[in-house]
């Protein structure tokens, strides 16, 4: 499953990012959490199988700084709404008009940020994320720079450590991570009522973060959990079946 062919397409600043894919049928495009990437968000842990035999083509590309794709080390690469655009920028290489959409943690954010940049996908999953991640940020990249600042540093077995190894894991460059921190931006919350298309908030049970009021604020919207807490709600299957669920007009539990 980890040797899906990379693709490649070009960011609107000419930057080159990778994309995998798996499945044939209605687009869906997903996107990845801070210091992951499509493999191990959606690959290692099952989700795109799962969500390839409901007949979905399933897309995920790697975030810039992340995974495959590049990692420019000039902060002039990362303007706060880079990210949105590179989503975009898929959409428009892969000429998906007919599509949903979907993402968790960064990814989720993001994927409420293109909602309100233009992407008119007939779905959408916002996973992992709460309002307080969406419209409250302050200080929310302070645990990651101390980690990305002091590598090495830390007492084994704490979340630091725990932190730093992920990224390590996943071949992550702490230079780029650090400028991707540049592009967490706030967004009003009063402007979650311009999002019209039907999404599902999807959170762990154990996750801190306030899924249901960033449910409440989405019209159409549906609010479910599923088991864990925010690093492991992703590795366990429930993930992936409440995502096809909903996608497939399915009521999710």
């Amino acid at each position: 499953m980890n040797a899906l062919v990379v693709q490649t397409y070009l960011g609107r600043d000419g930057t080159e990012l990778a994309y995998r894919e798996m499945g044939q049928g209605r687009p869906l495009l997903l996107l990845h959490g801070y210091f992951s990437s499509a493999v191990t968000n959606w690959i290692h842990f099952g989700h795109a199988v799962t969500l390839a035999a409901r007949g979905h083509r399933v897309i995920m590309p790697d975030l810039r700084g992340h995974g495959s794709s590049a990692k420019p080390r000039d902060p002039a690469a990362y303007p706060p709404d880079v990210l949105i655009e590179d989503g975009l920028a898929l959409i428009e290489a892969l000429d998906l008009t007919e599509y949903d959409l979907g993402g968790y943690s960064l990814g989720g954010r993001t994927v409420v940020q293109m909602l309100l940049h233009g992407a008119r996908p007939g779905r959408a999953i916002v996973a992992g994320v709460g309002m307080l991640d969406i419209a409250d940020l302050a200080g929310s990249g302070t645990f990651f720079r101390r980690v990305l600042t002091n590598l090495g540093t830390f007492e084994r077995g704490t979340l630091e450590w725990k932190a730093e190894a992920f990224m390590k894991s996943g071949g992550g460059d702490p230079v780029a991570l650090l400028h991707v921190l540049q592009t967490f931006v706030n967004t009003p919350r009063e402007d979650l009522a311009r999002i019209s298309v039907p999404t599902l908030v999807l959170i762990g049970r154990e996750d801190d973060r306030s899924g249901e009021a960033l449910a409440a604020a989405i019209p159409n919207s549906q609010y479910r959990v599923v088991p864990g807490d925010h690093m492991t709600a992703v590795t366990k299957p429930d993930l992936g079946l409440a995502m096809a669920d909903f996608l497939d007009g399915i009521a999710v539990q």
